[in-house]
């Protein structure tokens, strides 16, 4: 039995990305990044540098008889873009190009018109929270913490 979305939903989320033309020099995460942290841009998905979980998930029963359940859940994420020199104003467009291009990935459009939906994982999914991060210990490097936030039926 189905006891979440949210497996489903992160294969998806990630699916979309990695098959996005725009993205095809960015590497997308499962997770914390394991190896080659020299990749200069990157999204993880499920995973941010100072959160404590990778999902925040809430369920409760829809109805009288408890047949089903819906979910709410927030998929923690983050996108990085670093360089060796110290021009943070182009770092920090570049993390919001990327944020940029996750946005539209969900958006339905004539072409997509599930997008928001991650495919069928979920009813609606967006990008919704986000937080700025900026060091500068080896060379500009600029983060954005951000969640994407689905509902679901289960």
């Amino acid at each position: 039995m189905q006891t979440s979305r949210v497996p489903a939903a992160i294969d998806a989320l990630l699916a979309i990305l990695q098959a996005r033309s725009a993205l095809e020099d960015v590497a997308v995460v499962d997770g914390p990044a394991s190896v080659n942290l020299t990749q200069r841009r990157r999204i993880h998905i499920g995973w941010s540098p100072n959160a404590e979980q990778a999902v925040e998930i809430q369920q409760q029963f829809n109805a009288a008889g408890a047949r089903t359940r819906d979910e709410a859940f927030s998929i923690t994420c983050y996108a990085e873009s670093r360089g060796g020199d110290k021009d943070m104003s182009f770092r920090r467009s570049d993390a919001f190009d990327l944020i940029g291009e996750v946005e539209q990935a969900m958006r339905a459009s004539d072409s997509n018109p599930t997008a928001p939906t991650l495919n069928g994982s979920v009813l609606w999914a967006e990008l919704t929270t986000g937080n700025v991060l900026q060091d500068t210990a080896e060379g500009a490097l600029v983060g954005v913490v951000f969640a994407v936030t689905c509902r679901a039926r289960i």
